[in-house]
């Protein structure tokens, strides 16, 4: 299946504002990314240059370019004379992210202390708020970036910039699973956002033992998709 190409161009810059829009290539890897990441381009769609250009509104040469620095992302591969193959997310990955995030994520919560604490609290409360907004909207993409700067709050408390360095790296296949299993379980937007409570609740009460284990059930249960229990 090749990209549609029903994205009108990008509108001709006014005089004098090129210098203010970033490069062709950074757009075409910008609108890619994206659109793979909220699945407008779904894993095993084929995407060719020549309607990447005329959806982005450039020639060929910054498109190649784009792609060539996606495939190192691992977001697509390159098919020479044919175009660039969406990878869908393999169960391999799936499982690789969800070891890492428990490695992380349950160190972070445990190690929650009383001086940081009110303000996480305050600023997960207001993720809560954000997600419950973005749910009662039907905003999928939204509520999956909120989620995820849910668990980077978390992460980003401990004082460890190595760690939340490490974690950032994460972020764009956490946004493509989250929105990946929120079509797969529409269901599972509720569940998540009592969940993020659950965990907000303990840290609060600051037990680390079951904000630990809240957010090991929270996590873990992406592993459905490994299994095929969601379609």
């Amino acid at each position: 299946m090749s990209v549609s190409t029903d994205l009108a161009p990008a509108a001709p810059a006014a005089s004098g504002a090129s210098s203010r829009q970033p490069p062709a290539a950074e757009r075409v890897y910008t609108h890619v990314k994206q659109c793979v990441l909220d699945r407008r381009y779904e894993g095993g769609m084929l995407l060719t240059e020549g309607e990447l250009a005329e959806a982005v509104g450039v020639s060929r040469t910054p498109v190649r370019e784009a792609l060539l620095r996606l495939e190192v992302e691992g977001l697509i591969k390159l098919y020479p004379k044919k175009g660039a193959l969406v990878l869908p997310v393999s169960a391999q990955e799936i499982t690789d992210v969800v070891e890492t995030r428990l490695l992380v994520e349950q160190h972070a919560v445990r190690k929650s202390s009383d001086p940081v604490r009110a303000e996480l609290i305050a600023r997960l409360e207001e993720l809560l708020e954000e997600q419950r907004a973005h749910a009662g909207a039907g905003d999928l993409t939204a509520f999956a970036v909120s989620d995820r700067c849910f668990h980077a709050a978390i992460v980003k408390s401990t004082g460890n910039e190595i760690l939340t360095r490490l974690y950032d790296q994460l972020r764009d296949r956490q946004l493509r699973m989250g929105v990946a299993m929120m079509h797969a379980e529409p269901d599972r937007i509720a569940k998540s956002i009592a969940e993020h409570a659950e965990i907000t609740e303990a840290v609060r009460a600051g037990d680390a033992d079951a904000a630990a284990d809240a957010v090991r059930r929270h996590v873990t249960w992406v592993r459905h998709l490994v299994h095929g229990d969601v379609r």
